[in-house]
């Protein structure tokens, strides 16, 4: 029975010899890798500290000044365009000015031609009239004649 004892923890118990892993791992760390460790945060702190007091104030300063500039510049070019805008709104509506300016005065064309149409049928069916009369006229001494003739 004692032997059982010690087979099973030669075999099974495994815990002093994961405590003396253990036990190497953090002496090798706080060692060979603490004091690098440390080096590598300070010198991350320094790089912050450079970072918030020096680095970030000259990059907002420069910021605010292209900023500042690149709004004036979007202002001009606004204005620009806004000018441009009512040149063409200009333009837009003289053109339609005369394109309606045009249509009147192609109507008021129109309607002059379609009255000198109809002054000229007017006076077309008054020849035709005056025609048809005298053709009347014409073939009824015509019949008159011939029946001078017809009675022979």
């Amino acid at each position: 029975l004692p032997d059982v004892g010690e087979v099973y923890s030669r075999l099974l118990d495994h815990r002093p010899v994961i405590q003396g892993e253990i036990r190497y791992f953090v002496k090798e760390f706080e060692e060979k890798r603490g004091l690098r460790e440390l080096r590598v945060l300070e010198n991350l702190k320094n790089t912050v500290f450079e970072t918030n007091e020096r680095v970030l104030p000259k990059c907002e300063q420069a910021m605010q000044d292209n900023l500042s500039e690149t709004f004036k510049r979007l202002q001009a070019a606004n204005a620009m365009i806004h000018r441009l805008q009512e040149r063409e709104f200009e333009v837009r509506k003289l053109q339609a000015d005369k394109v309606m300016a045009r249509e009147e005065k192609c109507i008021a064309h129109w309607e002059e031609f379609m009255k000198e149409q109809q002054n000229k049928r007017v006076e077309v069916d008054e020849e035709h009239r005056k025609a048809m009369e005298r053709l009347k006229e014409q073939y009824s001494e015509m019949e008159k004649e011939l029946a001078k003739y017809v009675s022979f």
